[in-house]
C-alpha cells in the first residue's frame, strides 16, 4: 500500500510524483470498492443492535498534534495521535501512513474534504512513503495506541503555494479480511506558503471578555456598601488556568481586538475589595481579593496599547429587546443607560478610552428591528455574521466585512466559517488540532480567491469561550504570526474599510431570524418584571436622602436582568429578577406605619398621633402621611375628613405625626392612614384604625353634680349628729364615752390592677 521511498538526495518531478500517486490510487480502487459495497441480501433487521464499525471506519484515528502548523521549506513535520480499534477483531500488521495532496482549490473544497469520513480512493491523498511509517504488530479490539510520524517537509511533495490535504491512515489485516486494507483515516490540512504573498488579507480577531452576572442588587449598610455575590464562581474563572485568566494570558501576546463587558470589570473590581457571597439563607465573607486584583492588574497592562471595544453594561440581549421588549415602556431607556455607563466604567477601571460605537447581537444574527434597537442605544456599527447576512449574488470570493446598511450605520459582517470553527468541545486534542489547521487553511484559501483584491475579514468567535477554546484560538492565531498571507487589523479599522460594491447591504427579514435563537430569547414577561421593579425603585428613590446608595446597585441589577448570558437559562433568569424585586420590596418595607389600636376620644376635639418607622440606615423625607375618615363628622386639622402632613424620619428612628381632630357627634369612625410620595404615588401598605367618640354631655354633668351634692349634705348631717352625741356624753361626765362604730364601708371598690381595654384613650 505504501508508496516507494524516494532515492536518497534526489527529488522526483511534480508530474512524475503525481503519476505514481495516481497509479497507486487506481490500483487500490477495485479492491476498496468491493469492500465498501454492502450486499442488500445481508442487511440486518432494523431491530438488531448497531454493528461494530467496519471498513475504513474500523479504527478511530485522532491527530493530536501537528507541528509546525504552517511549515517552512527547511522544517520537519511531526504528526502525533492515537489509534483506537473500534471493531470486533484484532488487527494484525498495522501500519500508520502519512498522506499528502492534492492541492485544494478554494474554500469549498476545504469544506468538502473536512466532511468526508470514510476513505475514498482517488480522492484522498496518497502515502508519503514506507520510510515514514509506524508499524504495530497488532491492534487489539478496544485498545488505543499512540503514534508519532516525522517527515522532512521537502519530502512531502509540496509544489505551488496553497492548501494541501493531509491525512493519517492505518491499514492492516483481520481474520475475516486477511488482506491489507485501509481500516481508518483522519484528515487535516497543511497550508503551504513558504514566502509572504504580495497581497495579504487584513484579519480582525475579536477577543471577548464577557461573563454571566454574579453580583446581586444587595449591598451591606457600611460606608463602602459591601456587595453581595450570588456565588464565588467568578473567582474560579479568574484564577490561574481559569477561563478568564487564560483569555488575558493568551490574548496578551496576540494581535486581537478586546471586546469587553463593563459589568465584568465592575464585578472583578468589587471582588478586589471587601465582598460577601450568598450561602443558603445567609452570606459569608469572600476570600478571593488577591485573585481579582492580580487579574485586573494583568488586564490593565495588556490593553494599555491595544484596541478596546466596550459593549453596553451587562451585555444586554439586543435581539430579545427588539423582538419582545421594546414595546414594554422603559426597556429602551435601560439599554441607553447601559450604553451610557460603559465608557465610564472601562476608563475608571482600565484607564483606557474604549470605543462604544459597536453592538454585537447574539451569533451576529440581525434583522431590521435588531439594528434599530442597537442604533437607538448609540451604536453606529453592528457586528453581524455572514450566515445571517447572506450574499444575494454568487461572488467568487469572500467580500470585505464592512457593509453600509443605511442611516449612517455599518454592518461589520464576520466570516461565519472562521467564526464557528472554535465552537464545541476543544478540550480533546484531536478536535483542537483539526480546528487550528482548518482555520489556517480557510484563511489561506480565502486570500487565494482574489489575490489582487485585498480584503478585510473579521472573526467573531464564541461570546464566552472556554479555556480550551481560548487555547485553540490562540494556537490558530499563532499560526498566522509570520504574516505570510494575512496581516492583523482591529475592529475600528475594519469598520472604516471601503465597502465592496458587489457585497450585499440588504438586511435580512425578521422571518429569517433563526428559530433556535428566537426560542432562547427572554420572554416579554421578563421586561414587564423589569418595568415593575423599576417603578418601585423610582418611588423609593424619591424619599431617600442618599438615593445613590440604592439607585446604582439596583440600576446595575436591572441591566444584568437583560443580559445575553441568560439565553437558554430561563429559570435562572427568572430567579435573578425575582431576587432583585424581593430585595427591593424588603428595603421599601423598612419605612412603614406602626400598627395603631382603636382610639377613644373623650371630648369634641383631641390630637391623634400616627407613628412612622424608618429602619433604613439613611434618612427619608419628601413623604406625606394622609389620614382619611369614613365619617364626615370627624374632621382633621379643621380641613374636612382628609388631612396630610409631611414626614421626615432619620435613619433607624421613628416619628409620631400628630393630627388635630374634632367631632360634632358621638359615634365611631374608620380612619385610614397611608404614606405617599410628594408626587402622589402610594407608598407601602395602608393602615386602618377605629376612632370612638364618647363625649360627657351637660345633662350627664348635672346628674353627676347632683349626686356629689347629696353626698356632701349626707356628710354634713353625719358630722352634726356625731358632734351632738359627743356633747351629750360630756354632759354625763363619762370621758371615755361609749364605743363608736368604725367608718362605714366605702361606696366604690379598689382600683383594678388589670390592664385597661385595648383601645387608646385620647383626652382633650
Amino acid at each position: 500500500m505504501a508508496e516507494a521511498a524516494d532515492f536518497q538526495g534526489t527529488r522526483p518531478s511534480p508530474a512524475r510524483r503525481w503519476l505514481r500517486r495516481t497509479a497507486s490510487a487506481v490500483l487500490g480502487a477495485p479492491l476498496l470498492a468491493g469492500l465498501l459495497a454492502v450486499p442488500a441480501a445481508g442487511a440486518a433487521p432494523a431491530a438488531e443492535p448497531a454493528k461494530a464499525p467496519t471498513g475504513s471506519r474500523t479504527v478511530a484515528v485522532s491527530l493530536n498534534t501537528l507541528s509546525p502548523s504552517v511549515p517552512a521549506e527547511d522544517d520537519t513535520l511531526t504528526v502525533s495521535g492515537t489509534l483506537t480499534n473500534k471493531g470486533k477483531e484484532t488487527i494484525s500488521s498495522a501500519e500508520v501512513d502519512l498522506r499528502v495532496g492534492p492541492r485544494l482549490s478554494g474554500r469549498g473544497e476545504v469544506d468538502d474534504a473536512s466532511k468526508r469520513s470514510a476513505y475514498v480512493p482517488g480522492v484522498d491523498p496518497v502515502t508519503v512513503g514506507d520510510k515514514y511509517t509506524v508499524k504495530f504488530p497488532k491492534l487489539a479490539k478496544g485498545i488505543s495506541q499512540d503514534f508519532t510520524l516525522t517527515v522532512p517537509v521537502d519530502k512531502l511533495g509540496l509544489d505551488d503555494p496553497g492548501v494541501y490535504q493531509l491525512g493519517v491512515s492505518v491499514s492492516g489485516r483481520t481474520t475475516t479480511a486477511p488482506y491489507e486494507q485501509v481500516l481508518g483515516i483522519e484528515r487535516s490540512f497543511l497550508p503551504w506558503q513558504p514566502e509572504a504573498s504580495d497581497s495579504r488579507t487584513k484579519l480582525t480577531f475579536l477577543w471577548p471578555l464577557i461573563a454571566s452576572p454574579h453580583v446581586t442588587a444587595e449591598t451591606r449598610s457600611d460606608e463602602q456598601q459591601t456587595p453581595v455575590f450570588t456565588n464565588d464562581e467568578l473567582a474560579k474563572e479568574l484564577a490561574p488556568g481559569g477561563r478568564l485568566e487564560q483569555m488575558v494570558s493568551l490574548g496578551s501576546r496576540l494581535p486581537v481586538t478586546w471586546v469587553v463587558d463593563p459589568d465584568l470589570l465592575a464585578s472583578v473590581a468589587a471582588m478586589a475589595g471587601k465582598y460577601e457571597v450568598e450561602s443558603g439563607d445567609t452570606t459569608v465573607p469572600g476570600k478571593n481579593q488577591a485573585v481579582a486584583k492580580q487579574w485586573l492588574t494583568a488586564l490593565e497592562k495588556v490593553v494599555e496599547d491595544g484596541k478596546v471595544i466596550a459593549l453596553p453594561f451587562a451585555d444586554p440581549d439586543l435581539a430579545s429587546i427588539a423582538h419582545r421588549g421594546k414595546n414594554v415602556s422603559g426597556t429602551l431607556s435601560h439599554l441607553q443607560n447601559a450604553s451610557a455607563v460603559a465608557a465610564t466604567t472601562v476608563e475608571t477601571i482600565l484607564h483606557v478610552k474604549p470605543s462604544t460605537d459597536f453592538a454585537w447581537p447574539v451569533n451576529g444574527a440581525v434583522d431590521s428591528s435588531i439594528v434599530d434597537v442597537a442604533t437607538s442605544a448609540g451604536a453606529h456599527n453592528v457586528i453581524a455574521r455572514s450566515d445571517s447576512f447572506r450574499e444575494s449574488t454568487e461572488l467568487p470570493y469572500t467580500p470585505t466585512a464592512a457593509r453600509p446598511i443605511g442611516g449612517g450605520t455599518t454592518a461589520v459582517v464576520a466570516d461565519a466559517r472562521l467564526s464557528t470553527l472554535f465552537d464545541g468541545d476543544m478540550s480533546r486534542a484531536g478536535s483542537s488540532t483539526r480546528a487550528v489547521q482548518k482555520f489556517l487553511a480557510q484563511t489561506l484559501a480565502l486570500t487565494e480567491q482574489a489575490p489582487d483584491n485585498e480584503r478585510s475579514i473579521v472573526v467573531a468567535p464564541p461570546r464566552m469561550p472556554t479555556a480550551a477554546q481560548a487555547q485553540t484560538m490562540a494556537r490558530a492565531l499563532e499560526g498566522l504570526a509570520g504574516n505570510r498571507w494575512t496581516q492583523p487589523s482591529d475592529l475600528v479599522a475594519a469598520a472604516e474599510v471601503k465597502p465592496d460594491p458587489r457585497a450585499t447591504s440588504k438586511l435580512p427579514r425578521a422571518s429569517a431570524y433563526p428559530k433556535k435563537l428566537r426560542a432562547q430569547e427572554l420572554p416579554t414577561q421578563a421586561f414587564q418584571d423589569i418595568r415593575t421593579t423599576q417603578g418601585s425603585l423610582d418611588s423609593f428613590e424619591t424619599i431617600l436622602t442618599q438615593p445613590e446608595r440604592v439607585v446604582t446597585p439596583f440600576g446595575n441589577a436591572v441591566n444584568r436582568s437583560m443580559s445575553t448570558s441568560w439565553r437558554g437559562q430561563s429559570l435562572e433568569a427568572q430567579q435573578y429578577r425575582d431576587a432583585v424585586r424581593d430585595y427591593l420590596q424588603s428595603l421599601t418595607s423598612e419605612v412603614q406605619l406602626i400598627e395603631k389600636s382603636d382610639v377613644t376620644l373623650s371630648g369634641r376635639s383631641a390630637t391623634i398621633p400616627v407613628t412612622v418607622q424608618n429602619k433604613l440606615v439613611q434618612g427619608v423625607d419628601r413623604l406625606v402621611l394622609r389620614l382619611t375618615s369614613d365619617n364626615i363628622r370627624l374632621k382633621f386639622n379643621d380641613d374636612g375628613s382628609m388631612a396630610e402632613l409631611p414626614v421626615s424620619v432619620a435613619g433607624g428612628h421613628s416619628q409620631s405625626v400628630k393630627f388635630d381632630t374634632a367631632t360634632s357627634a358621638n359615634g365611631r369612625a374608620q380612619v385610614t392612614a397611608r404614606l405617599y410620595t410628594e408626587d402622589g404615588t402610594q407608598y407601602g401598605e395602608e393602615m386602618t384604625f377605629t376612632v370612638k367618640v364618647s363625649e360627657v354631655t351637660p345633662t350627664v354633668l348635672l346628674v353627676i353634680a347632683g349626686g356629689l351634692l347629696l353626698l356632701v349634705l349626707a356628710g354634713i348631717r353625719m358630722y352634726s349628729h356625731r358632734k351632738r352625741a359627743m356633747a351629750s356624753d360630756t354632759a354625763d361626765g363619762n370621758g371615755d364615752g361609749p364605743e363608736q362604730p368604725s367608718d362605714p364601708t366605702p361606696d366604690t371598690g379598689p382600683e383594678s390592677g388589670a390592664p385597661s381595654g385595648t383601645g387608646e384613650k385620647v383626652d382633650r
